[in-house]
């Protein structure tokens, strides 16, 4: 499954940078005698206790051939479409995670790509709910959405160490002291534990569209970090071996299934291909944030008894539409990345 060509070949990439510039030809060199995970173990979908005693013990998984060869092609096709059409708004490539790196949930006007049936697909997929069932210890875990991220050839940049998460926070105007937004969930009013002691409240499931390899942008991923109350290093003071923790090799069809409160980031895209990493994501049962509409009804009543109810709080109500599209600068770019 891993050896199927990439459909995603377009003039995309290395806008702006040249491929054959001897500090990539160095740093291609550099990454394909060093990186990638030590001793990867990457286990298979019916392994449910493995996967999940690995997925506690590091805050992330990797399982094999997740997908079959049908919904691999057909999640391919949809990246391929949407990117396209990303990539028309975006001549520069300025990215909306940096030069040339993209999340495909915040360009969307939902924040999600649930409105898109090859996403849609990726909240139903029966393998997939036994190991998060396993995770959770419940069968009674919710979907938040769908999306993802993917990076062109010529993402010449690490992407900081981040958590997709982090405590309640409300966000003030410097001048007024009015609040602007509010971020998070979880607030201990005693404050003695943050969303760090917690169980896993929250995972992401990365569905990589090509093989992972050490040149292409594969994601590095800290382990044992889920709970960690360190602070997160910069990309000066990173040290070299968490630049190198990718989960790399993984061939396209299989997922990382992460715990979003590790340490993570994107890597320097040197290859040819565009790696893209469409993602299904979901709550604990006991465990809400930012859950909003995003899954068109006609959509929703296409999956499984199953699948309807992990995707009940993010359906659209009866007789309305949402409203789709692009972000105006697709979003924008976080402060920091």
């Amino acid at each position: 499954m891993g050896k199927a060509k990439n459909p995603l070949y377009k003039n995309y990439g290395w806008v702006g940078r040249d491929p054959s510039a001897p500090e990539y030809v160095e740093q291609r060199d550099y990454l394909v005698s060093n990186n990638g995970i030590k001793g990867l173990e990457v286990v298979a979908a019916e392994d449910v206790e493995r996967a999940r005693d690995i997925f506690y013990r590091d805050g992330f998984v990797a399982v094999r051939d997740l997908l079959t060869h049908q919904q691999l092609s057909f999640i391919r096709e949809g990246c391929d479409r949407v990117i396209g059409e990303i990539m028309q708004l975006d001549e520069g490539r300025l990215g909306n995670r940096g030069s040339h790196r993209y999340s495909f949930g915040s360009v969307s006007l939902t924040g999600q790509m649930c409105h898109h049936p090859e996403w849609a697909m990726l909240l139903d997929l029966p393998r997939l709910d036994a190991i998060l069932t396993a995770i959770f210890n419940s069968e009674d875990y919710i979907s938040r959405g769908a999306g993802g991220d993917f990076c062109l050839p010529g993402a010449v940049s690490y992407q900081p160490l981040h958590s997709d998460m982090g405590d309640y926070r409300e966000h003030k105007d410097p001048a007024t002291g009015e609040t602007i937004y509010k971020s998070g969930s979880f607030q201990d009013p005693r404050g003695k534990l943050n969303y760090r002691d917690l169980p896993c409240p929250y995972i992401a499931c990365n569905f990589p569209t090509v093989d992972f390899t050490p040149i292409n942008g594969p994601t590095r991923q800290i382990p044992g970090t889920q709970h960690s109350k360190e602070p997160l290093p910069d990309l000066a003071t990173e040290p070299e071996w968490m630049k190198l923790s990718t989960v790399c090799p993984l061939t396209a069809g299989s997922v990382l299934i992460r715990d979003v409160r590790a340490w993570h980031g994107g890597t320097p895209n040197l290859s040819d291909d565009i790696r893209a990493i469409p993602n299904a994501e979901f709550f604990a049962p006991w465990f809400r944030q930012n859950v909003r509409p995003s899954l068109p009804r006609d959509l929703f009543e296409s999956l499984s008894q199953r699948g309807q109810r992990v995707c009940r709080e993010i359906v659209a109500p009866e007789g309305t539409h949402l409203k789709l599209g692009y972000r105006d600068n697709l979003g924008g770019t976080p402060q920091g990345f």
